[in-house]
């Protein structure tokens, strides 16, 4: 009996370390009617997966995880780089990589309130005017690099900021005091 139980953990250790790359040779993407991508890999299908970047902001088109999409979810394969893919597939995949990492560029500051450890921000994006609130004690604002700022909202929406110095003076001041 505890004979089993070793291999069955050996078995599972093995699956979770383990990296299959994903490739227009050996896994085949479609979409669903509902609008979804399913992938058929290994003779085996999964009628919804998940999309994910490894490395975001540092290597945005290579390392693609394809995942299952239950809350605990398992990495099926990665893409090591999106030009290993069919152009349709490509095409599917940017479309959900775009959907899950929606995030705005601000490009103006109209106001910031703070107010009981919460920041209220009136910005202009890219997408349009926009009002959020982030808390102020969390990690709410990440610095990507010296100038460029990534700042997630209490409903974890996301907004960039690429440069803070193209933000004039006054933008920066305001900013700065939450910071």
């Amino acid at each position: 009996m505890s004979e089993f139980k070793i291999e069955q953990m050996e078995q599972e250790v093995e699956e979770m370390t383990s990296l299959c790359f994903l490739t227009k040779d050996n896994a085949v993407f479609s979409r669903t009617e509902g609008g979804f991508v399913s992938l058929e890999y290994d003779g085996k299908k999964w009628e919804r997966v998940q999309v994910i970047r490894l490395f975001p902001f540092t290597d945005p088109n290579r390392y693609i995880s394809i995942r299952t999409v239950e809350e605990r979810s398992k990495e099926i394969g990665v893409i090591e780089n999106m030009g290993n893919v069919s152009k349709e597939t490509r095409k599917m995949l940017e479309e959900q990589l775009r959907l899950h990492y929606f995030t705005p560029i601000i490009e103006k500051i109209l106001d910031i309130k703070d107010e009981y450890g919460y920041a209220y921000f009136h910005v202009m994006t890219d997408r349009g005017e926009c009002r959020f609130t982030i808390n102020m004690g969390g990690n709410a604002v990440v610095r990507l690099t010296d100038t460029r700022l990534l700042i997630t909202d209490l409903d974890e929406n996301r907004f960039e900021i690429p440069d803070v110095l193209k933000l004039s003076q006054k933008e920066q001041r305001k900013l700065d005091l939450f910071l």
